[in-house]
């Protein structure tokens, strides 16, 4: 398989190296893209959407020609996995716990609602133990910067994981969205889930 990842901003290569590492043993065999421009898309099996800050990377996308490529892919099941500001991409919906509703260029194919910095700003951020069941019984520790939340706008969308009250992990058909970041760890479930949601 060949897993693409959206080469702005964020732990890029913090995925890479974690796809290279599943991709040595026996259970999977792939590669890893790095995505910039628009064309690029048609290579790839699954796309990651890493950190950073999501205005730029919208502003970049556009850009570069690929935010309508990818919305279209994305529409028509091709799996992604949307991390931190990737995962507010994705959202039909975005307010800043601060400033309120942003009026904010998004793919818009996932019916989640997202609140932005919602535990705080960088100075505020923190790791905890998440149970998430889909994945076993271990925890996994969260890391979360300037993390958002997610609401469900319909009930075709599953939640994986809460901190508290707060959905931080959210699933619906081919798209996984999280609020922390697993590249920042060594635990691979969570790209092992989606390396499965692609070979199905």
């Amino acid at each position: 398989m060949k897993i693409g990842i959206l080469g702005f901003q964020g732990g890029v290569y913090e995925h890479v190296g974690i796809l290279k590492r599943i991709f040595s043993g026996e259970k999977y065999s792939g590669e890893t893209i790095i995505v910039r421009r628009g064309g690029e898309l048609s290579k790839v099996d699954g796309i990651i959407l890493p950190g950073g800050e999501s205005t730029t990377i919208g502003i970049l996308m556009d850009k570069m020609g690929l935010t309508g490529e990818l919305r279209d892919r994305i529409r028509g099941g091709l799996p992604v996995l949307g991390v931190c500001a990737g995962a507010v991409l994705m959202a039909k919906k975005v307010v800043d716990k601060v400033v309120g509703e942003k009026e904010q260029n998004t793919l818009s194919v996932m019916d989640i609602g997202v609140i932005r910095n919602y535990f705080g700003r960088q100075i505020d951020s923190f790791e905890v133990d998440l149970h998430i069941p889909v994945i076993g019984e271990k925890p996994f520790r969260g890391v979360f910067i300037r993390a958002p939340i997610f609401e469900r706008l319909n009930n075709n969308v599953e939640i994986l994981a809460q901190v508290g009250e707060a959905s931080v992990a959210v699933l619906q058909n081919n798209m996984l969205a999280v609020a922390f970041h697993p590249e920042l760890t060594n635990d691979y479930r969570l790209h092992l889930l989606f390396l499965e949601m692609i070979k199905k």
